[in-house]
């Protein structure tokens, strides 16, 4: 696969690193944002070839902040992977429902999570 650009959205240090160290074999640059406002802005002058959004972050929820980039045109079908602790049942319905792709519980199973990327890249 030729270099990916990933928007990574995560406010946990170590889901973070963890994060960038399972994509730091796919051939693909990582972006960066802590919280949904960094999300928006990157979003707004970036193009990015895949999504990863956590759910619970500080001020704005990820779900909020995924409808909102979604109502612009560029990322209309950019694809957005929702990262949750909350793996609940109807957890993914409601994601989905706001705009998000694909469904990744947290802890994150390392090989799921190669999957599912590797999944909606290749689309």
């Amino acid at each position: 696969m030729s270099e990916k650009k990933i928007l990574v959205v995560e406010d946990n240090p170590m889901n973070l690193e963890l994060i960038k160290f399972l994509l730091e074999d796919q051939e693909c640059i990582i972006y960066e944002a802590t919280n949904a406002q960094e999300a928006l802005d990157q979003t707004k002058s970036d193009e990015f070839d895949l999504i990863l959004m956590d759910i619970q972050l500080p001020g704005m929820d990820g779900l909020t902040a995924t409808k909102l980039i979604r109502e612009d045109p560029k990322n209309k079908n950019v694809p957005i992977i929702a990262l949750t602790a909350y793996a609940m049942k109807g957890d993914e319905e409601r994601v989905k429902g706001a705009g998000c792709d694909g469904y990744i519980a947290k802890p994150i199973d390392t090989e799921k999570f190669l999957q599912e990327v590797a999944r909606f890249l290749n689309k």
